[in-house]
């Protein structure tokens, strides 16, 4: 389908997930209690699923001729939606987008995410019509769009308790509090993940739709570098996230530990094997469908780190 849906249906799940898994029982705990007002939340959640389909759709719209070669039996756009159409789609759903996301940060009195809301699509757009056919910058703006998705809760329900308890008998209240930091520090570390994890599934990504990219002269990672030197690249990358999965784990995040403990199964068996899974399949991948099959289960490692907010909300 030309958006996604299911991708889509994953946006609104982070954002809801962020909003009610993580920010409010940290709120909570802070004796805050819940603050973003469910209408401000949908606002936001609808902002940002438009903008993300428009992307698709532009996406769409400027890889006709790789996806004739690369997936031909998804190809939409020209088949059932003439590229005019297309066009005209993307610009109804990223003005729609725009529009609830301005609204929404009007209410919160935030200018960053007004500029989030407007700097996003036209990133996208050059993304699909440049970026993206370029060494390495288009998997970054994809982990980049990624990781801004949960950031925009923090940085909501940091502007919603500015506005409502800054200025309290001309005290700054919450410079006597940790709350921004606790926020930005616990949704950053999901951002993180989110942006890791993009970055590794764009990258196999290319690695699947290399055939397509060579023919157009397209310079990604694969292209330039070769399918062993960027397997090389992605292994790295996981051990790394891997390495540091269990670096927070056992010395920085402040739950119990022990194989007893829910946090420590919910990080060997949701995180830490798929990981090792995602590794074997990368190595031992050989055509398109391989690859395909490890895109898929870095699907799953990244569904797996945004439920890892359920033990947040759980122990916290």
């Amino acid at each position: 389908m030309l958006v996604r849906w299911q991708n889509l249906l994953m946006t609104a799940i982070v954002l809801f997930v962020m909003e009610k898994w993580v920010a409010t029982p940290i709120l909570c705990a802070a004796y805050f209690g819940e603050q973003l007002p469910w209408w401000l939340l949908t606002l936001l959640m609808l902002a940002t699923v438009l903008i993300t389909a428009g992307g698709y759709v532009i996406n769409d719209y400027f890889d006709v001729k790789i996806d004739q070669i690369n997936r031909p039996d998804r190809l939409i756009i020209t088949r059932s939606v003439t590229k005019p159409q297309a066009m005209r789609l993307f610009l109804v759903l990223t003005a729609a987008g725009i529009a609830c996301g301005i609204a929404a940060s009007v209410c919160l009195r935030s200018w960053v995410t007004a500029v989030i809301f407007v700097f996003v699509p036209g990133l996208l757009w050059f993304y699909s019509a440049s970026y993206k056919r370029q060494f390495l910058i288009g998997n970054l703006i994809v982990a980049l769009a990624a990781a801004l998705c949960p950031l925009l809760i923090a940085i909501a329900n940091v502007a919603w308790l500015n506005m409502h308890y800054t200025d309290i008998n001309g005290i700054d209240v919450l410079n006597l509090t940790t709350m921004p930091h606790d926020l930005y520090l616990w949704i950053g570390g999901f951002a993180a993940f989110a942006f890791i994890g993009t970055l590794i599934r764009e990258i196999i990504k290319d690695m699947q739709d290399v055939m397509g990219d060579r023919e157009l002269e397209c310079h990604s990672l694969p292209v330039v570098l070769g399918e062993q030197a960027t397997k090389i690249i992605v292994t790295v990358i996981l051990l790394l996230m891997a390495g540091a999965i269990i670096w927070l784990t056992c010395w920085v995040i402040p739950f119990p530990h022990g194989w007893n403990s829910l946090h420590t199964r919910y990080v060997v068996l949701g995180l830490l094997i798929p990981i090792a899974c995602e590794l074997w399949l990368l190595w031992s991948a050989r055509i398109s469908s391989d690859y395909r099959t490890a895109q898929s289960v870095m699907k799953f490692v990244l569904l797996m780190g945004v439920l890892y907010s359920f033990v947040i909300n759980r122990l916290l």
